[in-house]
């Protein structure tokens, strides 16, 4: 694992806007060279996220809290059960690409899934990641970010064990068409230390599709 990349796992559930407001802060001390880079995993709360292009048609029923987030993309649930990733890195110094970065993660991602005997995948014209359930495309991750003064914010979202019902109350990503599943309803039960020793084990090969800008 990098030494210069902070590695964090939140125990518990941990309250949004303290999460929201401590991402902000600590990706402006990466920008301002104050701070390292961080990789932060945690779950949420039952709680639902709106981002930059969120339809309020979309908001089919206010069951949980509904936070603005700030990063791209729509509707989004979390809670517990799901495993959140905020990856802030500088990409100022690791391509200034931003859609190499959303790629990177998608990879760093399938590749995590394949160690828990996953078979994901990425789907043209949909951010995320995709696996079949049943024979179906069903979405098992969910990937929003945002950036400021080239530091990446939030990342991504995993579903280990959530209640998948909870995503009832909004149409997932704008895509009502897709179900979304999770490891458990795949019968890939695993604990949270386990997923984190997958996504930590792909650290590695993630960083290595962003090379330091020299």
């Amino acid at each position: 694992m990098d030494a210069a990349i902070e590695w964090r796992v939140s125990p518990g559930l941990t309250d949004y806007p303290q999460a929201l407001a401590e991402m902000e802060a600590r990706a402006a001390a990466i920008a301002a060279g104050e701070a390292d880079e961080l990789v932060w995993l945690l779950e949420h709360p039952p709680l639902y996220t709106a981002g930059t292009s969120a339809n309020p048609a979309e908001l089919l029923d206010r069951r949980f809290p509904v936070f603005p987030a700030g990063r791209g993309g729509r509707y989004t649930y979390h809670g517990p059960g799901q495993r959140v990733g905020y990856v802030l890195l500088d990409l100022g110094r690791r391509g200034r690409d931003v859609r190499c970065f959303v790629h990177a993660l998608e990879a760093w991602l399938i590749a995590a899934l394949a160690r828990l005997e996953v078979s994901a995948f990425r789907a043209e014209g949909r951010v995320g990641i995709w696996t079949r359930d049943g024979g179906e495309e069903a979405k098992i991750g969910a990937i929003g970010v945002r950036v400021r003064r080239w530091v990446t914010l939030h990342g991504f979202a995993l579903n280990r064990a959530p209640d998948l019902a909870h995503f009832g109350g909004i149409v997932p990503c704008g895509l009502p068409q897709y179900p979304v599943t999770s490891l458990q309803a795949l019968g890939r039960a695993t604990d949270s230390a386990t997923l984190d020793g997958a996504l930590a084990a792909e650290l590695g090969r993630f960083l290595a599709l962003l090379p330091i800008s020299r």
